[in-house]
């Protein structure tokens, strides 16, 4: 047995006294009674009826079965359907937005067309990355993600008990050698902690920004001071809480409702640029480099994939919903991929579109919001604004996606007590089904993140390198794991969703290329640097890793549960459903 699962029994002392339930829980460290319901999910082989759980919970026997192999009791309601998860995913990921809004480095360190170029090889290089991310998906269905991912496949016997799992806090967990297991999963959901709470906070810093855009098109002279801005991230955030606490139940219809708002915004924002603006030549776009960033050709090509990765990030933002999905297994790693796919290509076309509309390079990089030069260029500051609000409208939108996200992912970690304050983090509000603490958590740190703006100009830049930073490492992990499993012809869970006999090559190349961008992330974004224009993520990022491993040894060493430690097969005796209400 493993050295999570010993100690387990350490804590329990000795196998608790059966209550009326027959059988026991844990609930916030303790053991409680469970109901004979939630006896005969543990009992059961994976046959049988779950007609009264489904009706209580909206979900079907293949999500059950999965939730009970990983020792989870059900705490969210399955009310996400395919089309509200796609548009969960869509919205998060706002690739075509992104491009408008975030592409100011590659703009400067390749011109359009290294900007152009470093684009497509950068996004298919990623695929590799999404593709090994969505089999893993379909591996393990729950809210944790990469972290749980490398702790369960330690045994081989018990590969026909545990087939499917959940997210990747829950995928280092699953996939890892057993010796390791405990330790990677638990840097692992550190790690995806921060990329996820960085990346609330880029998008908050958008948001922000792009008020002050909407101010210049009626007032061009109008500056902002940094102190303002951070009181606008500040409301912006208060009102995203909101959507996902009390107004969490309207999160799949609001998602449906970004779905199509993002296609439509698409179509409208093509056309305006494309009829009303002048246009720069193919030379330009496609052949013509140019390097204001004070970078060399090749480093500067480097450097300009950590943004364009940024505009792609969040088709695995979905994992974190997966207990809320209905048919998880198949729906969530479908999503991933797909929607990883279309926003690609929509992005690329949007990419091209800017390029040309966007006018003289020169103007371009002198400008310091290029998305509102290009809005300009359209000769109408009515249309400007509306171009402006539109784009504003969806990043938002994408926002309380994003906390959605990083909430569930904290309140997934904090089950296993993995962070400082766990209980209260990883506590489930009864009445509303909502983890009403994580999200307060998340925010609260997307607070403080805010305040890097009000010492640096590239403040956005060190933000998108921190996320990219964190989530990078948590997929390097992750993907490392069930690479390692496959080089060493180990056995790993049926994947309803597979990557066939390419998955050896595709998850190699995936975790090459996870470890190549960590590099670059934490390169400064231009030459030269002074304190003010220094890229800080890599400093965060291992203060955070310092921070990870005190918390470790001080609280995690002996409190942290693997995620392993609950699966069917794997779980000491007596240990029931985990739960955090």
């Amino acid at each position: 047995m493993a050295e999570a699962s010993t100690s387990l029994r350490r804590r329990s002392m000795e196998p608790p006294t059966s209550g009326a339930g027959g059988m026991f829980e844990m609930k916030g460290g303790a053991y409680h009674d469970v109901s004979p319901v939630q006896k005969a999910e543990v009992e059961d082989g994976g046959s049988g009826s779950f007609a009264g759980e489904e009706d209580a919970w909206g979900h079907g026997d293949a999500d059950l079965r999965d939730m009970r192999r990983l020792g989870k009791k059900q705490e969210f309601k399955r009310n996400f359907s395919f089309w509200s998860t796609l548009g969960f995913v869509s919205i998060y990921m706002a690739t075509w937005e992104f491009v408008l809004v975030s592409l100011s480095v590659g703009l400067a360190n390749g011109g359009f067309a290294g900007l152009f170029w470093c684009f497509i090889t950068t996004v298919i290089c990623y695929g590799f990355v999404v593709a090994s991310l969505a089999e893993m998906e379909s591996m393990a269905p729950t809210s944790g993600g990469q972290y749980r991912g490398s702790s369960l496949f330690m045994d081989e016997s018990n590969e026909q008990s545990i087939q499917l799992i959940s997210t990747y806090l829950d995928w280092v967990s699953e996939f890892a050698p057993p010796q390791y297991q405990r330790v990677l999963s638990y840097a692992s959901g550190w790690m995806s902690t921060l990329g996820w709470l960085a990346s609330v906070a880029s998008s908050v810093y958008v948001c922000g920004t792009q008020i002050q855009a909407m101010v210049n098109v009626l007032q061009p002279n109008v500056v902002m001071e940094s102190w303002k801005i951070t009181l606008i991230m500040f409301a912006i955030i208060a009102i995203t809480i909101v959507f996902n606490t009390y107004g969490a139940s309207i999160l799949p219809t609001l998602e449906i409702a970004s779905l199509i708002g993002h296609i439509a915004g698409f179509v409208f924002v093509l056309i305006a640029l494309l009829v009303m603006c002048p246009k720069n030549s193919a030379y330009d776009v496609f052949v013509h480099f140019e390097q204001n960033g004070g970078w060399s050709p090749g480093p500067a090509y480097l450097v300009s994939q950590v943004t364009i990765i940024y505009c792609n990030l969040g088709s695995d933002s979905v994992v974190h919903i997966s207990e809320e999905v209905e048919d998880a297994s198949i729906v969530v790693p479908r999503c991933m991929f797909w929607s990883f796919i279309y926003n690609v290509a929509i992005g690329i076309v949007m990419l091209i579109v800017m390029l040309f509309c966007i006018g003289p390079l020169e103007d371009v990089v002198n400008s310091g919001v290029p998305y509102l030069l290009l809005f300009n260029n359209t000769g109408s500051p009515a249309m400007s604004l509306t171009l402006n609000v539109i784009v504003f409208l969806l990043v938002y939108a994408g926002n309380i996606t994003a906390l959605a996200t990083c909430a569930r992912e904290m309140w997934a970690f904090a089950r296993d007590k993995g962070l400082p304050f766990s209980g209260w983090i990883g506590k489930m509000d009864p009445k509303w089904n909502i983890p009403f603490n994580s999200v307060y958590a998340t925010s609260m740190a997307c607070v403080v993140l805010a305040l890097i703006q009000l010492g640096s100009t590239v403040a956005f830049n060190i933000i998108v390198s921190l996320s990219v930073l964190g989530l990078m490492s948590t997929y390097m992990i992750s993907i490392g794991c069930v690479f390692h499993r496959r080089l060493t012809g180990q056995p790993l869970p049926h994947a309803r969703w597979s990557l066939g006999r390419y998955a050896i090559w595709i998850n190699g190349f995936a975790l090459f290329y996870s470890a190549f961008l960590l590099v670059f992330c934490c390169f400064p974004s231009y030459l030269p640097v002074d304190t003010s224009s220094a890229n800080w993520a890599p400093l965060v990022w291992f203060a955070v890793i310092i921070v990870a491993v005190v918390v470790y040894v001080m609280y995690g060493k002996k409190h942290y549960t693997a995620p392993v430690d609950f699966v069917e097969g794997r779980k000491a005796d007596g240990v029931g459903l985990q739960s955090t209400q």
